[in-house]
C-alpha cells in the first residue's frame, strides 16, 4: 500500500504547489490591476487570460463590488488556502496513513 501512499502524497504535494503559484498569480494581477495598465500587454494580456476564469464566477455570485474595490481576489485567495489548509493536508495526512509511516 505504499504505492498509494506515496501517490497520494506526490499528488498532494503538486496541488500544493499549483495553488501556491495560482494565489501569487493572483495577487500579482490585483496589484497589475492598481496602476491602469495596458490592455495590449502581452504580460498583462497573459494574467488575465489566466485570473478572470476563476474570478469572473466570484463576481457573478457576489455581485456589485465595494465600490471601486473589487474583492474577487480576495475571496478566491481565501478559498485557495482553505484549500491548501483543509483539502490538501488532509490528502497530505491519508497519504502517511496509508504509506504506514509517520508524517515528517
Amino acid at each position: 500500500m505504499f504505492i498509494l501512499g506515496n501517490f497520494l502524497l506526490a499528488v498532494a504535494n503538486i496541488a500544493d504547489f499549483i495553488l501556491m503559484v495560482y494565489k501569487w498569480i493572483i495577487i500579482i494581477a490585483a496589484v497589475v490591476s492598481w496602476v491602469n495598465p495596458d490592455p495590449y500587454n502581452p504580460i498583462v494580456r497573459l494574467l488575465y487570460r489566466i485570473t478572470e476564469p476563476v474570478l469572473r464566477p466570484v463576481r457573478r455570485i457576489i455581485g456589485a463590488r465595494l465600490g471601486p474595490i473589487d474583492i474577487s481576489p480576495l475571496i478566491v485567495i481565501l478559498i485557495i488556502i482553505f484549500l491548501q489548509e483543509f483539502v490538501i493536508k488532509s490528502l497530505i495526512e491519508l497519504g502517511y496513513k496509508i504509506k504506514g509511516g509517520a508524517m515528517i
